[in-house]
């Protein structure tokens, strides 16, 4: 069952024919789990899911995105209660605190290199984020499922190769996921293939960003445009994944 779950999204975003089919599966759930924490099933007024929000917290991002997806009610109480969690851990890590006594080497530490502990509770609290876990453990899960399809499917492994690669932030998690999940005598063959894609693709997209850099001469101004009204943001996914022009997602209420 779980595996049918997963290779339907997953076979979904192939199909898609998209400059990255992770970053379409990524897309997907992130809305999915804002439509989980906000949307019209009220999940965040069930108790274990508020324990959860007020333990984790948002991250900066995410709480952007919450705050785009509207909803005040429900920002307000997720809010409301991850504030008292927050001002209790506050004042338990103020009574517990002792100043340290300076020495040559921690005046000559950098500052990122946290060492008070307020400084580590703040910094621990910034990196915790119920949405961003959440994502992190769904995405291990196509991961998975994308080498259990991989090794059984010639159907699919000849879409991936007829596809328009990953982006690199995508591709480095399918190279080091490949490491594990593939055997050493299949390895070569993987590689061979996407190294090949994503040196086809990214030569493809450089050519539509050239293109596009081009058509501004006027020389070019009635020339056809090519591939390349959209490559920015196609580039701009291609290099760091996600979707730059894509609309705010909002409630549908």
């Amino acid at each position: 069952m779980r595996e049918k779950l997963y290779t339907i999204p997953l076979n979904d975003a192939v199909n898609a024919h998209d400059e990255c089919p992770f970053c379409f599966i990524e897309r997907q759930v992130e809305q999915d789990l804002l439509d989980f924490v906000l949307g019209s099933g009220s999940s965040y007024m069930e108790s274990d899911i508020r324990e959860m929000t007020d333990k984790e917290g948002f991250c900066r991002t995410h709480f952007k995105k919450m705050f785009d997806y509207g909803n005040t009610l429900g920002n307000a109480w997720i809010l409301k209660t991850h504030y008292q969690r927050s001002i209790k851990e506050m004042q338990e890590q103020f009574r517990n605190f002792t100043p340290s006594k300076s020495t040559l080497r921690s005046r000559l530490k950098k500052t990122s290199e946290r060492s008070n502990p307020i400084g580590i509770w703040a910094e621990a609290r910034e990196n915790s984020c119920y949405i961003c876990r959440s994502y992190a453990e769904t995405y291990e899960r196509y991961l998975d499922t994308f080498f259990v399809v991989y090794k059984s499917d010639g159907e699919f492994r000849e879409k991936i190769r007829q596809s328009k690669g990953f982006c690199l932030k995508h591709l480095g998690d399918l190279m080091e996921a490949s490491e594990q999940k593939l055997p050493d005598k299949e390895k070569n063959k993987f590689y061979q293939d996407i190294f090949a894609l994503m040196n086809q693709n990214m030569e493809r997209l450089y050519d539509d960003v050239s293109w596009l850099v081009e058509k501004f001469d006027y020389r070019n101004q009635n020339a056809d445009w090519k591939t390349s009204r959209d490559a920015i943001q196609r580039g701009m996914q291609k290099l760091e994944g996600g979707y730059p022009a894509d609309p705010v997602y909002k409630t549908d209420k």
